[in-house]
């Protein structure tokens, strides 16, 4: 989960693309689950904020992240290699070599990664017995690079890579107990007093700790399954750039990629059997292509650039589900309540005529084929010695074909509700209940007739296309101490798409969401003072987004919608002090304030539209600070050490893609447990070494005082009222070798 300014991308559901784009050795990662895998043998990473459409592909509506891993080197023998070992039984192992083939011509470089660490979530069932762990580390990297340079200039490398993962990912904490269970319904149906939940203590909000070992018992997940995970991907690039005299270069990046995902996990987050993803299988195939000719002008005052892009995605994917042996037992405990028992402990057996829920199954299918295409440009010109205009533009075309299909669909129990319920004999209060329960959206049959009356999944196949322009323009002056101020307006976009679910065209619905539009305005200012000892950097920005795209999970579907309005402003700082050759200091300062206003909807009347408006975005606290020193020096002639502290408080932010619930916009009341509380994380590190870097040992610490603090809370599935989320990793530690040739 990415995010910039406090605008980014929650999402599982393969249709919805992030607002920050990925690009790895200049190649775009149409999804973040494809693109970050193991960072080992990386050359810079440059976090760009702010929309970035004119140079970068596409959807970078909140900013990019570009990664640039080592190039090889043409001319020396060499490499590294680290090894770690820390708690939670980590091993991690990461190392490089390069290898001139011809002397100035050709090289080889081959970097290769393995991390193995224990989930840091222990998954437990409703008896409290231990059936595994979640959110560890299982994988490994291989890349290998092909540099060369030919006696012309023509110089370029050709990339390839594996990678594969497979840890377990990602148990939920119950972090509110449903009304169901502290009314006693549970166990009134046979489910026991706690419903399958076997920790933590959720009478107490298990993120207000006031000790470590509180801290670490509350990283427990009930269910009956361990979620399991996997995930394989290779892909390659090609690089090559051909000077074309003194007037211009000829760039070419091209990519192919593709991706395959297993995930099989526990949907109901509890030790009950209520239901599961049996398999969730995940195919991405990528393919990319840019071409950029790229020279400068009139002496160098003009710097110029265009060039062309295109790419091509195909996305498969199938998912299995089967309701558990207690589904039944579960939806009477949700009646209990209201009938008064009346039905029994198994109301669907009841209502469908003799049918039990337990072992109905289905699986849906969705594909998607994505092209791309577009033309840009990109030009800075030096007006007068200092200043600078910058005029960027970019014209952009999406198309996307996509559709939702069922295979192996063995349900009888929905139809058998939808007649009983048309026969009259589900009482009128009971039946939204009993048809969202017997016809649970995951598992009903598509494109029944009753599905003219009811918002019962309908297959599709359709078409989206949308274009539009991208531009920049930004003035900035440099003055000679050095300090350079300027100003900048961008006009950036997302695409629109497919939502890929299941009840996508319910009750007629396009399954389409619109593309985002953004306007961005930033102001400010980079320095350096005292012979470059400090550097100062301040912006201050506005972004302006039209038909926000939104993915709501509500507990028993995937919703995704546009938002009229949402906005982003505030204030950037960051510094660099350097004392002396032996200390450095580091800080930064984000106040943000990320919200949808209070007419966000517009002329929109849509519940969860509406109740968005007036709150902020997820997961966009108002202020993040970092601050952080590290201090190096040398022992007699051989030796050098260093220590470093950074330290990372941010304010309190809301954790949900609701705000308040949508089924009751009067009474206005807040999603419940939705607010994760300002915090501070510290990490240390500290190292001794050869001053050639020959060897090194480190010793690390990250999230020191085992701060627990969660990314996203969500309604837990069928469990009415419960609230659950996904925690954030704890203290960790180790120990670290390094070794360079």
């Amino acid at each position: 989960m990415l995010r910039i300014r406090g605008v980014g991308t929650t999402s599982n559901n393969i249709g919805f693309e992030s607002a920050v784009g990925i690009f790895i050795d200049g190649a775009y990662q149409s999804r973040p689950g494809v693109a970050l895998s193991e960072f080992v043998d990386v050359e810079r990473v440059e976090v760009l904020r702010g929309p970035q459409g004119t140079l970068f592909g596409r959807n970078t509506s909140a900013g990019a992240l570009n990664i640039t891993n080592v190039r090889p080197d043409l001319n020396e023998f060499g490499g590294f290699a680290n090894a770690t070992y820390g708690n939670r039984d980590l091993y991690s192992v990461q190392g490089a070599v390069n290898v001139p083939l011809v002397q100035d011509n050709l090289a080889l470089r081959v970097t290769g990664a393995y991390r193995q660490r224990d989930g840091y979530v222990t998954v437990v069932d409703q008896t409290g017995t231990k059936v595994g762990d979640s959110n560890g580390s299982d994988q490994y990297l291989v890349r290998a690079q092909l540099g060369f340079e030919t006696d012309s200039g023509i110089s370029g490398r050709l990339i390839g890579d594996y990678a594969k993962s497979s840890a377990g990912c990602c148990a939920a904490i119950e972090v509110l107990q449903s009304p169901v269970e502290t009314l006693g319904a549970f166990a009134a149906v046979g489910l026991g007093p706690r419903g399958g939940m076997a920790a933590p203590d959720v009478a107490v909000n298990p993120f207000d700790t006031t000790t470590a070992e509180r801290a670490v018992d509350n990283r427990i997940a009930t269910a009956n399954f361990a979620p399991v995970t996997n995930f394989d991907q290779w892909g390659v690039t090609g690089e090559i750039e051909v000077p074309l005299g003194d007037f211009a270069d000829l760039i070419y990046i091209g990519s192919y990629r593709e991706y395959d995902a297993f995930e099989a996990y526990d949907s109901d987050f509890s030790g009950l059997d209520v239901f599961n993803v049996t398999a969730n299988r995940t195919s991405i195939e990528t393919m990319t292509h840019e071409l950029r000719l790229q020279g400068d002008a009139f002496g160098g005052a003009l710097n110029w650039l265009v060039g062309g892009y295109y790419s091509d995605e195909d996305i498969n994917q199938s998912v299995s589900f089967e309701l558990g042996e207690d589904y039944g037992e579960l939806v009477g405990a949700l009646f209990f309540g209201p009938t008064g028992g009346a039905f029994g402990a198994n109301p669907l057996t009841i209502l469908s005529g003799g049918i039990d829920p337990a072992g109905t199954t289905n699986t849906n299918l969705y594909s998607q084929s994505s092209k791309s295409w577009s033309i840009f440009t990109h030009n800075t010109l030096e007006v007068t010695d200092g200043l600078e205009l910058t005029l960027g533009l970019r014209y952009s075309d999406e198309s996307k074909d996509g559709s939702f299909t069922q295979g192996n669909n063995n349900n009888p129990l929905c139809p058998a509700i939808l007649a009983s319920i048309g026969a009259g004999n589900v009482p009128a209060p009971l039946i939204s209940n009993v048809f969202g329960t017997g016809c649970f959206a995951f598992t009903a049959p598509a494109d029944l007739s009753a599905a003219a009356v009811f918002p019962l999944p309908r297959t599709f196949a359709s078409k989206f296309s949308d274009n539009e322009l991208i531009y920049t323009g930004k003035i900035a002056y440099a003055f000679a101490d050095p300090i350079n101020i300027y100003a900048s307006f961008t006009h950036g976009y997302k695409s629109g798409g497919f939502n890929l679910d299941s009840t996508a065209a319910a009750g007629g619905a396009d399954p389409r969401f619109l593309s985002e539009e953004v306007d961005s305005y930033e102001i400010g200012l980079k320095a350096k003072f005292l012979d470059n000892a400090v550097t100062l950097n301040v912006a201050a920005f506005r972004e302006e987004f039209k038909n926000f795209q939104v993915l709501e999970f509500t507990g028993a579907q995937f919703q995704t919608f546009n938002v009229p309005k949402a906005e982003t402003q505030g204030v950037e700082i960051e510094s660099t002090i350097r004392p002396s050759e032996h200390f450095t200091v580091n800080a930064a300062l984000t106040i943000t304030d990320a919200n949808y206003p209070s007419d966000c909807a517009g002329t929109q009347t849509a519940a969860n539209v509406v109740a968005l408006c007036g709150n902020s975005l997820t997961n966009a606290p108002d202020v993040v600070g970092i601050t952080g020193a590290t201090y190096t020096n040398e022992i007699g002639n051989n030796l050098k050490y260093f220590l470093n502290a950074q330290m990372r408080f941010e304010g309190d932010r809301r954790t949900s893609t609701q705000a308040i619930d949508p089924a009751n916009l009067a009474l206005n009341n807040p999603v419940p447990f939705d607010t994760q509380d300002g915090n501070i994380k510290i990490n240390l590190r500290a190292g001794i070494g050869s001053q050639e870097d020959t060897w090194g040992i480190e010793a690390f610490v990250t999230n020191l005082t085992n701060e627990v603090t969660r990314g996203v809370t969500f309604n837990t599935v069928l469990r009415s009222g419960s609230r659950s989320a996904f925690v954030q990793e704890p203290r960790s530690y180790g120990l670290t070798l390094r070794g360079k040739f």
